[in-house]
């Protein structure tokens, strides 16, 4: 029996419309009453997340930027990440061949230098907003990660320039089709989940989760049970073609493999 499981967001735990369903809500306070402890991994700030579990009411971990932070049960910081200035500071201040937006993650919240209203609909829950900034203002020792929205063919070539430029001193990787994320090296939901997995004396076998995007494959490659959505990038599926598919967020999969997973564990399992 899993002791710790772990939810991306958005592709997984929420539906299209970026709402928690009731069927799902109801089942992770299931889990919580089975004394198994909760974490949301997620590529979101923690700020909005805060507000999110609050209207949750549930008690959980909290896994930020893509594993850039965790914050206890209380919210206290437990592990912070940031970009290295130098870092920070060619990718914020270099001229990339893209149209995609970019956008900054920092302590105060969500930045970026574009007015873009349609980009806050994924956040129409949490009524998080970005904040707009001068780029060219922001201190490159301020910077969690970078992540650049827009077409995914777009976004593709730019991780060509970036890789050229940055090499192994960032990691970037896709935590939607149409987002690319640049990380401090080493911080992913992986290696963010291992370290609350020792801070909770489990260990990586104990733990359950669940992701749909490249953001997510380290963690789900080290858990003892990862499991993929239906509707994840088929990069995520090539990329771990051992682990079992479940069904689409839409259809809160989660909710259906874990009520599955509670009620009747000896029979094998099919998607909704």
């Amino acid at each position: 029996m899993a002791r710790l499981a772990a939810f991306d967001m958005d592709g997984t735990l929420l539906m299209p419309d970026h709402r928690l369903g009731e069927q799902t809500l109801s089942t992770l306070k299931r889990l919580h009453e089975r004394e198994i402890t909760l974490t949301f991994a997620t590529g979101r700030h923690v700020l909005e997340m805060r507000h999110l579990i609050g209207n949750f009411s549930l008690d959980a971990f909290l896994i930020t930027g893509n594993g850039t932070r965790i914050h206890s049960l209380e919210g206290d910081v437990l592990h912070r990440s940031d970009l290295a200035p130098d870092v920070a500071d060619l990718v914020l201040h270099s001229h990339w061949d893209t149209q995609a937006s970019m956008h900054v993650f920092n302590d105060s919240g969500w930045l970026t230098d574009r007015d873009i209203p349609d980009m806050l609909q994924a956040h129409v829950y949490s009524g998080f907003r970005y904040q707009l900034c001068d780029f060219k203002r922001l201190p490159a020792h301020d910077v969690t990660k970078i992540c650049f929205c827009g077409d995914h063919d777009d976004l593709s070539r730019l991780r060509i320039q970036l890789n050229e430029a940055l090499g192994a001193r960032a990691h970037l990787t896709f935590s939607a089709f149409e987002c690319l994320e640049v990380l401090p090296v080493g911080s992913n939901k992986g290696a963010a989940l291992a370290t609350l997995s020792t801070h909770l004396g489990l260990t990586m076998a104990d733990c359950m989760a669940f992701g749909d995007a490249m953001n997510d494959s380290e963690m789900l490659g080290q858990v003892g049970k990862g499991l993929i959505m239906g509707n994840a990038m088929p990069q995520l599926k090539a990329a771990l073609p051992h682990l079992p598919v479940i069904g689409h967020c839409q259809n809160q999969a989660v909710s259906h493999f874990l009520t599955h997973w509670l009620d009747t564990p000896h029979l094998p399992y099919s998607p909704e």
